[in-house]
């Protein structure tokens, strides 16, 4: 539950640090105090959205932080998969700075808010005046229904199975518009194919029949100064080549050896040069075009390949390796075209085993709905008889729908609130009082599904008085002896209900307006009830009616 709440540089509130009981909590104070400040900086913690306007003016960030104990194991579980120590006490912190950036912690250790989120969404549920308007909502009103019945696998097991059907649906919707649509896209592509299959092109291949066609039309400069470099090795009949001067110099090395036996390695250096400059002879030799095919038949052949690459360039508008890649896509493109029948068979055949593993996985869900439709509504019924309802019945209506991410189900609460009244969807019916209460009954009934320690209520008493609002608050009390509850209230009878009561005020100087947060003793209490009941400064009779009213609220 939360134990502490600190906060500093949120809206009018400079700094407050407060410590909550273990029961019910509430908070109290005149319209503009900073209830509801108060609230949004609870739900700052719990990863909701904040605006850099809520940073308090003049200051570089607001920080909130929140103190819970008594923390649950399925929180301790999510903690250690997100790599964090579970201990007994969380600290939850997020910070806002006036450039809108926000920083989230979990027990000192820089979080996503995703993370915070879904952390904290396992330690308080708080429930705003927006939720009574969403109960109007035909899924809302689901999704109650499911938390009570407890099908949160199965109905996960079927939206992953749905999005399954829905993926193979799509690509049989996609196989049988480009059947129809594109017989002449498949003789474009089969002749585009045919024209390219016959080049059969190589990534690198302009480069290289560029460098041959270099080479061949330089080919007699190139044979001229080959020869000239043979030659000059070898000799002719008019000059001594180079090898032979070697050979000539390596004899009269040799006829020294017998005289000056060091000359030995100078004979074998000149004998290892005459390998070598062979080598050189030989390989420049080779360089020579083959007698057997005319460099310039070469030459006008690698031409021509090189217009056709030229050519198929301009035609599509891209390099090579780009017209190779993209050839592969009108190969597949193509293939799926002349294959469309084969595919659309085996894509229905797959769709009518996901369709039937879909409408098995709904059908379990229909009942396992209707199963708890009954004592859901029993049970809510129950509660609101408590809460000045008594005349109500209500149902959860279940009928079939067509197939989607939830089932195949609508389900919609009825409900009629007088005798003689006909069952009605509750946005026709219901007022902002009845709403409230409706509410009030529906998450007292679902508490008992969860370890959630801390509930919160902000403004849980719109359009509630009297009799209503004492039976909200004592069902309130009822639910703080198992859990910790936080209530925003405007009504006495609620107010005295509180084991722990915090009255929010404010008040400023010349320049500055300030929110200030204590806890009320006895008399305290009395005075501030005192307060609500007159609405505005506590009189002799306000007094007394507040003291009477929380010495017997509880009674």
């Amino acid at each position: 539950m939360l134990r502490e709440l600190s906060i500093e540089n949120l809206a009018v509130i400079e700094k407050a640090s407060i410590t909550f009981g273990d029961k019910m909590n509430v908070f109290t104070g005149e319209t503009g105090a900073g209830k509801s400040i108060l609230i949004g900086g609870i739900n700052a913690i719990l990863g909701g959205r904040v605006s850099k306007d809520i940073v308090r003016f003049g200051a570089e960030k607001a920080v909130v932080i929140g103190l819970f104990d008594d923390i649950p194991e399925k929180v301790n579980v999510k903690l250690s998969e997100y790599g964090f120590n579970a201990e007994d006490e969380l600290l939850l912190q997020r910070e806002i700075t006036i450039d809108g950036k926000s920083v989230a912690r979990i027990n000192g250790r820089t979080a996503t808010v995703a993370t915070l989120r879904e952390i904290a969404s396992e330690l308080i549920n708080i429930h705003g005046q927006h939720d009574n308007q969403l109960l109007m909502s035909c899924d809302k009103q689901r999704e109650i229904l499911d938390n009570y019945a407890a099908i949160g696998e199965l109905l996960s097991e079927y939206r992953t199975v749905f999005k399954e059907f829905s993926s193979v649906s799509r690509k049989i919707k996609e196989v049988s518009d480009t059947s129809r649509r594109q017989t002449e896209r498949a003789d474009v592509l089969s002749e585009r194919l045919s024209e390219l299959d016959e080049y059969k092109f190589q990534n690198d291949e302009e480069d290289k029949v560029n460098k041959k066609i270099d080479e061949l039309r330089n080919a007699e400069y190139i044979e001229d100064n080959l020869y000239g470099a043979v030659q000059a090795i070898s000799g002719d009949e008019d000059e001594t080549g180079a090898y032979t001067l070697l050979q000539r110099a390596k004899g009269n090395v040799a006829s020294l050896c017998d005289i000056i036996p060091e000359f030995s390695d100078l004979e074998k250096r000149i004998s290892d040069m005459l390998i070598d400059l062979e080598d050189v002879r030989a390989e420049i030799s080779s360089k020579f075009q083959s007698d057997n095919e005319d460099s310039a038949k070469l030459l006008s052949k690698y031409e021509e390949r090189l217009s056709d690459i030229l050519r198929m360039k301009r035609k599509y508008k891209m390099d090579i390796p780009e017209l190779i890649e993209i050839a592969e896509e009108w190969r597949q493109e193509l293939y799926t075209i002349n294959n469309s029948e084969d595919i659309l068979e085996k894509l229905s055949q797959q769709k009518k085993e996901i369709g039937e593993k879909l409408k098995k996985l709904g059908s379990e869900l229909t009942k396992r709905r209707k199963e708890a439709a009954d004592e859901l509504a029993k049970r809510i019924s129950e509660e609101l008889t408590f809460l000045d309802m008594p005349d109500i019945r209500l149902i959860f209506d279940i009928t079939q729908d067509k197939v989607t991410m939830n089932g195949m189900d609508m389900v919609e609460m009825l409900i009629s609130v007088n005798k003689g009244e006909e069952l009605k969807p509750m946005s026709k019916i219901a007022s902002g009082g009845e709403l409230s209460r409706i509410m009030l009954a529906i998450k007292t009934v679902l508490a008992s599904c969860d370890d959630i320690g801390t509930m919160i209520f902000d403004e849980i008493d719109t359009g509630i008085s009297g009799r209503a609002a004492h039976k909200v608050g004592t069902k309130l009390y009822e639910v703080g002896r198992s859990r910790q509850i936080l209530c925003v209230t405007h009504l006495a009878q609620i107010a005295a209900m509180a084991d722990t009561h915090l009255l929010i005020s404010k008040s400023s100087d010349e320049s500055r307006t300030y929110t200030d947060i204590k806890t009320l003793d006895f008399e305290g209490r009395k005075r501030e009830i005192a307060r609500i009941i007159s609405g505005d400064e506590e009189s002799e009779i306000s007094l007394e009616n507040a003291e009477e009213l929380l010495n017997r609220t509880k009674q």
